[in-house]
């Protein structure tokens, strides 16, 4: 699933207030990883089933009055080009303003769906002076309260009708090919790697896909491995300012990750993990994508006899709780181990396939549940009579007991353990769900 929607509008119309509502929402239902930061401009939503991803354009537009217009402009632009619909937010409580006509121009003249929406709709006079957005030129707007949420689901649902559509054309797409998305900031040396990586040999079948606008695919195939590379590569030739930069490298990058299977995380061994890697690492695992982290640039780095190891402890702690995740560090430049980068994304990749026979995970596991059992839930002793894989993407499993509801998140993460010790799932995210037997 790839469907991204991002939200526009002038300053101050509500557009954070409305996107956080939207991630809070996914974060009560769904999302069971801790640590993502809350404050990113990007985030995984969900409305009936359906998952999509949400780009606020918030944090974007710099204080100056006289420039709104041009980074507004800029900001819409970018919208248009990468997002698959646009919401449009205005303010009820100020009505039409300059900026928000010529925004309306703009997005008009797009062929992408706009859901004009009236935001701050608390009342019912309200609700008729929210009339006045209809002469913006769109066919229907959409009337709502950020703050409290009221009118949320009507736009949502109209939305998420999309959705489906989008994931019958997402079924039939290219062979089933393991694909690697190499992801990270700008300048990591992420289209250095591509480079390095496919500039060996002529055998290679380059640029399958994709206009400049879309990540670019490229068929891998030597020394007997197969592959599809997905690369966020062509970001810094958009534009200098940095805030475009960032926004382009953000939708591009959650594009990548969704089509892969396998996000390879390139960073920068100078400048260590950053917060923002730290959110794209979480939103990997929260989508169950395999992940490797590469750590380039390591001949830069002064080294003592323990440097990679501390380096590396370092890191586990920044990504914690899912450290189960390879870590190699590379010199894209001397081209030193990016070919072991390939294996090591082969091996996550393979992981992330493996079923275990329910025979055996039932062999195994139980005697870990005998010999460490679950803490008493009011005085009642929890049994773990039965465990199996589901047959889902991101590789989960059923413990089936009499008290579902009661084992607590200690216990859950000391099963996970428990299943990665005993079974290989390096760099794969794991579910575990509790049944009632």
């Amino acid at each position: 699933m790839s469907y991204t929607i991002a939200i526009v509008g002038r300053p101050n119309v509500g557009k954070s207030t409305f996107f956080n509502r939207l991630l809070e929402q996914r974060k009560a239902i769904v999302d069971d990883i801790s640590g993502v930061t809350r404050d990113r401009q990007y985030g995984v939503s969900e409305w009936a089933g359906k998952t999509f991803n949400v780009i606020d354009t918030g944090g974007f537009v710099p204080n100056s009055n006289d420039i709104f217009e041009t980074e507004i402009r800029k900001q819409v632009k970018i919208a248009i080009d990468e997002a698959d619909a646009i919401i449009f937010m205005v303010d009820v409580a100020t009505g039409i303003t300059d900026l928000d006509n010529s925004m309306a121009h703009i997005l008009r003249r797009s062929n992408k769906p706009v859901y004009l929406t009236v935001n701050k709709v608390d009342n019912h006079s309200r609700e008729l002076d929210a009339t006045e957005f209809y002469s913006l030129g769109f066919e229907k707007i959409y009337t709502l309260s950020s703050i409290s949420g009221t009118g949320t689901g009507e736009l949502l649902d109209a939305i998420t009708e999309k959705i489906e559509l989008t994931d019958i054309a997402d079924n039939n797409t290219e062979n089933e090919l393991p694909k690697f998305a190499i992801i990270g900031q700008p300048n990591v040396g992420k289209s250095s790697l591509l480079n390095a990586l496919i500039g060996q040999e002529r055998t290679i079948v380059s640029n399958i896909a994709g206009t400049t606008r879309d990540t670019i695919h490229t068929h891998y195939n030597l020394f007997n491995k197969e592959f599809i590379l997905i690369d966020t590569a062509g970001i810094r030739k958009k534009s200098k300012e940095k805030d475009d930069l960032e926004f382009y490298s953000i939708i591009r990058a959650i594009k990548a990750m969704d089509e892969a299977d396998i996000c390879l995380l390139l960073l920068d061994a100078e400048k260590g993990i950053t917060a923002q890697d730290v959110a794209i690492f979480s939103l990997a695992a929260r989508k169950g994508k395999g992940i490797a982290i590469l750590v380039n640039k390591w001949d830069l780095v002064e080294k003592e006899t323990n440097t990679a190891r501390d380096y590396e402890k370092k890191l586990k702690e920044k990504i914690a709780p899912f450290t189960d995740v390879p870590i190699l560090f590379i010199s894209v430049k001397d081209k030193t181990r990016i070919f072991k980068a390939i294996e090591i994304a082969l091996e996550v990749y393979n992981n992330k396939q493996q079923k275990i026979s329910t025979s055996k995970l039932n062999e195994v596991m139980l005697k870990v549940v005998e010999a460490n059992k679950a803490p008493v839930v009011r005085g009642h002793i929890v049994k773990i009579k039965f465990i199996t894989q589901l047959p889902t993407h991101v590789p989960s499993f059923a413990f089936f007991t009499n008290f579902p509801n009661d084992i607590k998140t200690p216990y859950k993460n000391f099963l996970e353990n428990q299943l990665r010790a005993k079974f290989n799932f390096k760099g794969v995210p794991i579910r575990i769900f509790f049944r009632k037997k």
